[in-house]
């Protein structure tokens, strides 16, 4: 598939989650960072949008363990949750 389109489809599951929080995460971090990334990195995202939404917030925030599989550069930059726009 190319990757213009996996990256579309991506962020269309990025922003669909099912909560206004995940949507807000998850959706974020995807515009914040996927123009940027690597077959391999969409390919790490992709599979991570297989988990459950409460373990990858929870992950991200640092209120549960992160399993090695997940944990690294993408996940540290979810982390930073800098991604976020916040309405003031």
């Amino acid at each position: 598939m190319d990757h213009a389109i996996r990256l579309k489809r991506l962020r269309f599951r990025a922003w669909h989650r099912g909560t206004k929080e995940a949507d807000l995460m998850i959706g974020g971090y995807c515009d914040a960072h996927c123009d940027t990334w690597t077959t391999e990195q969409v390919d790490w995202f992709e599979a991570l949008l297989e988990e459950q939404d409460v373990d990858i917030m929870a992950w991200a925030i640092g209120t549960q363990p992160c399993p090695a599989r997940w944990d690294g550069a993408m996940m540290e930059a979810m982390r930073k949750l800098e991604y976020v726009p916040i309405a003031t």
